[in-house]
């Protein structure tokens, strides 16, 4: 009876992991008409003529993907098949409109992509079980507050655009706060996991509301106080707000006790009204979020320029490679998404939001389904970290929040960024592999 049963469970992850690597292949190759054709779009508006590299960048495409592909096909055969396509059709438009703005940075940029995706495939060689994580949690704590608080040390930071976040060793520059949050994530995971039954029992009375014990808010006060460390002494406000988003919403989460995602949302309060009172560089962020007209020629210069791409790319965009390139100052890195907006137009913009949502929504699912706390967790956690630095970016570009300077996931130029991205995906992809094999039961079959 048992043998009957392992062998029913075998043939139906089988028959599963074959129907997911089919649909993944098929979603890839998708994504790659999508990107050539935006590829040759933007250089015949440009040049109005195919790009004579469009065979080459065709192969290395195809060459990366399929590598990707069978990485997944060989190692992570159950996972997602919408997770790795919709991160490479992110990162091919990205690099289709680095492309167009700076041939330089593209070039860079496609170096980056072949480590990112080498850096996804090593992730998933080396992380076999991601519940082995859970083991090393303290380990990720502290090498997540190094690496946050690196840039601060001598001789190594590097002080760029006002924003001290970059480490330089020789002649290799990255932000390492885009590894940091990783181990922080795991880290929180992690420590919820193993202090969840203390955190989420209500014995302090408030008035006619029962809260877990004061004493155990003592974290979300500890990743209070870090995020205004960076904010202070690093001026990377997006960096601050997402550290501090992605511990509050794992709390809560994680204890399903709504006491700490209010008492999360007045810390943030008091701590964004604080900074706003005290420092300089917070004020003229605000100030250029709510009136850029001030300053037209100078602070508020990105916004007014980003508005006006957008408004000119209108419904369907004035076209690819006939945008007005280097206008916008930082344009492949903060501002790509108002590129994107001028040249596809709002049914541009609109693919890459969905995409986003795509990408959050599979997160969310691969943590609802599965059984173990860790896996599930440290899900939740890393999906917030891709849909609220989207977020963030995207709302700053369009003016919905003021700009914080983070960047745009798979799309914006970075090689810090690109490649932590892909360790993240990686690790969503083990998580969605393990659910499925060991929950035959809940498999959700596309």
């Amino acid at each position: 009876m048992t043998a009957t049963v392992t062998a029913e469970v075998s043939s139906t992850v089988r028959s599963t992991g074959k129907r997911r690597r089919t649909t993944e292949l098929g979603l890839l190759v998708l994504a790659v008409i999508i990107i050539l054709g935006a590829y040759a779009l933007a250089s015949l508006g440009r040049n109005a003529s195919l790009p004579a590299d469009i065979w080459p960048f065709l192969v290395v495409l195809l060459a990366l993907l399929v590598g990707a592909h069978v990485a997944n096909r060989r190692l992570a055969r159950c996972a997602d098949s919408l997770l790795l396509p919709i991160a490479a059709l992110l990162n091919g438009i990205g690099y289709v409109f680095i492309a167009r703005l700076d041939k330089d940075l593209a070039a860079l940029q496609a170096s980056w992509t072949a480590v990112g995706i080498g850096a996804y495939v090593a992730t998933l060689v080396v992380i076999r079980d991601v519940r082995v994580l859970q083991r090393y949690r303290y380990t990720a704590g502290l090498v997540g507050v190094v690496l946050l608080v690196m840039p601060l040390f001598p001789v190594l930071g590097r002080n760029i655009n006002g924003a001290r976040i970059w480490v330089s060793l020789g002649p290799v520059g990255f932000q390492p706060g885009e590894i940091a949050k990783i181990a922080f994530a795991i880290f929180f995971a992690g420590y919820l996991v193993e202090r969840r039954e203390l955190l989420g029992v209500a014995t302090f009375r408030v008035g006619p509301f029962n809260t877990p014990d004061p004493k155990h808010f003592a974290p979300i006060l500890l990743a209070w106080g870090i995020s205004l460390v960076v904010l202070i002494f690093q001026r990377d406000l997006g960096s601050a707000l997402l550290f501090f988003l992605l511990f509050v919403i794992m709390i809560w989460v994680g204890t399903g006790r709504v006491s700490y995602l209010v008492v999360g949302s007045v810390l943030f309060l008091i701590g964004a009204f604080a900074s706003w009172k005290a420092f300089g560089h917070v004020r003229r962020r605000v100030d250029v979020w709510i009136n850029p007209w001030a300053d037209p020629h100078g602070s508020g210069y990105q916004i007014i320029q980003a508005a006006y791409a957008l408004a000119w790319g209108g419904t369907s965009g004035v076209g690819p490679g006939l945008g007005i390139a280097g206008r916008i100052p930082y344009d492949s890195t903060d501002f790509i998404f108002a590129v994107i907006g001028e040249e596809l137009g709002l049914l541009g913009t609109t693919a890459v939001l969905c995409a986003f949502l795509l990408l959050a929504g599979s997160g969310l699912r691969i943590a609802r389904e599965s059984r173990d706390p860790f896996p599930a967790l440290l899900a939740v956690g890393l999906t917030v970290l891709i849909a609220f630095q989207a977020f963030v970016i995207m709302g700053g570009v369009t003016r919905l929040l003021p700009l914080t300077g983070v960047t745009l996931p798979f799309v914006s130029y970075g090689g810090s960024s690109l490649v932590s991205n892909y360790v993240l995906l990686a690790l969503l992809v083990r998580i969605s592999d393990q659910t499925a094999r060991r929950g035959p039961d809940r498999l959700l079959v596309r």
